[in-house]
């Protein structure tokens, strides 16, 4: 086997090795731990992904108004009383509004908000390679016939060095 064709699996290999990579951090990144919560963590957990409705860009986690502590009393309560996460959430998007949301739905057109980040990393990666793999097959500059004959005039002496 050829040491070009040894290279080129190996370049295959490590972009193959990149790819695994990179695939498998976005699927642990997308995916639940599945760890047991205590009930303060659910409840911490859905009020940061909750907008305060009296504040301008602040969770009802994070803020001290009166409406954000009724909506965390409010989780408390349906947390207490068996409901799931995404249920409390669509109850309180269908009390105040999607806009109460601070997390994007995963589908639909929603969904685009998650997926075109990667979509941008992948294809900034493959222009990269596309640059890279440009660049290494540049040709080399070959001197000219004038440029060497001048390379054996300096060497010849027939000019003085510089700085005499």
């Amino acid at each position: 086997m050829s040491t070009a064709t040894t290279a080129s699996r190996g370049r295959l290999v490590g972009w193959l090795a990149l790819a695994v990579v990179l695939l498998t951090a976005l699927a642990i990144g997308v995916t639940d731990d599945g760890g047991p919560r205590t009930p303060g963590e659910r409840a911490r957990d859905i009020a940061s992904s909750v907008a305060c409705p009296q504040c301008d860009g602040q969770s009802a986690a994070d803020s001290d108004a009166s409406a954000a502590r009724g909506v965390r009393s409010y989780i408390e309560e349906r947390l207490a009383a068996g409901a799931s996460d995404d249920q409390i959430r669509d109850e309180l998007a269908g009390s105040y509004g999607e806009q109460i949301l601070l997390t994007p739905e995963r589908s639909g057109i929603e969904g685009l908000v998650w997926v075109l980040p990667v979509v941008a990393l992948v294809l900034a990666f493959v222009g990269l390679a596309v640059a890279f793999r440009r660049w290494k097959g540049r040709s080399v500059v070959r001197a000219s016939a004038a440029d060497r004959a001048l390379v054996d005039e300096a060497l010849a002496g027939t000019h003085p060095p510089e700085g005499s």
